[in-house]
C-alpha cells in the first residue's frame, strides 16, 4: 500500500479538561499518513485517483479549531473517521501532538495516536 504522510498541521485549539485549556486555548499539532493504493492517480498524472492532501489539511485544522472535546484521544479519532468517510483511502494513522499539556514535570511532547482502517 502506498502513503501519503502530512506531518506538522498546527493550530490553536481549545480542547482539554480544565477550564483555562477551553477558555485560552493552545496549539495542537496533527500527523497523518493515508494508506492508499496511488496506481492510478500516477498512471493517469489525475489529481481525482489520490487524496487532495491540502483538502485534508483543511479537515484536520478544522477539527483542531473546532468543538471543544475533552480529551486528544476523542480529537485523534474524530479525525480518523473523517478522513476515512471523505477521502479515498483504505486505512489512516493520525498523530495529534499536545506539546502544551497541562503537565508539572518538565516534558517534551504528549501524543496520541490511532489506526483506523474502511470496513
Amino acid at each position: 500500500m502506498d502513503k501519503i504522510t502530512l506531518t506538522g498541521i498546527n493550530a490553536v485549539g481549545h480542547h482539554g479538561v480544565f477550564d483555562f485549556e477551553r477558555r485560552d486555548g493552545q496549539p495542537f499539532v496533527v500527523d497523518a499518513v493515508l494508506h492508499t493504493d496511488l496506481s492510478k492517480a500516477a498512471e493517469t498524472d489525475d489529481l481525482q485517483y489520490t487524496a487532495h492532501y491540502g483538502q485534508v489539511a483543511e479537515l484536520i485544522t478544522g477539527h483542531i479549531t473546532g468543538q471543544p472535546l475533552n480529551l486528544i484521544e476523542a480529537l485523534a479519532v474524530r479525525i480518523a473517521d473523517d478522513v476515512l468517510a471523505k477521502f479515498p483511502v483504505s486505512a489512516v494513522d493520525i498523530t495529534v501532538h499536545k506539546p502544551k499539556a497541562p503537565i508539572e514535570v518538565p516534558f517534551g511532547d504528549v501524543t496520541v495516536s490511532v489506526h483506523r482502517e474502511r470496513a
